[in-house]
């Protein structure tokens, strides 16, 4: 790390700490020449993840339209916000953690309808009539009656 103050580039760490909930460190330095403090923090690099969309379209991955969607699809059910946040977290490490840069939004509809399904039938339903575009009441049927069966 290079001094801000004279450029040298070797110098000791004195202190570190988490900040951020654990997302960054901060660090506490002394250059080695001079030796005068500075601070460092240090953080994971994500690369971004772009979504291509049902019309080939591409865009940056935005967890907060995923949260948004599933705050719709939970309106007045008895699903917290923080359930909804861990979700939204497990999905964005789950396509980070993967190799591929790009994912399909019908792969993100998909993980939240698995997840979704875990925690509140109702929203899970709900969810699935906008992202599946039901186009009349037996497509709605059907996927009510896979619900059905599988709680058997």
């Amino acid at each position: 790390m290079k001094c801000p103050y004279c450029g040298y580039e070797e110098s000791r760490v004195i202190d570190s700490r988490p900040t951020d909930e654990g997302e960054r460190i901060r660090r506490r330095r002394e250059c080695l020449r001079c030796q005068k403090r500075f601070t460092t923090y240090e953080m994971v690099e994500n690369l971004p993840i772009m979504v291509i969309k049902k019309d080939k379209s591409r865009e940056p991955f935005n967890r907060d339209k995923v949260l948004n969607g599933m705050l719709r699809a939970c309106e007045k059910r008895p699903v917290s916000l923080e359930t909804l946040e861990h979700i939204v977290n497990e999905i964005e490490a789950s396509i980070q953690n993967s190799l591929d840069r790009e994912v399909t939004s019908e792969k993100i509809g998909s993980m939240v309808m698995d997840r979704l399904k875990e925690v509140d039938e109702v929203a899970y339903v709900r969810f699935a009539s906008v992202y599946r575009q039901f186009k009349d009441i037996n497509t709605f049927m059907e996927e009510l009656n896979k619900l059905l069966v599988e709680n058997k």
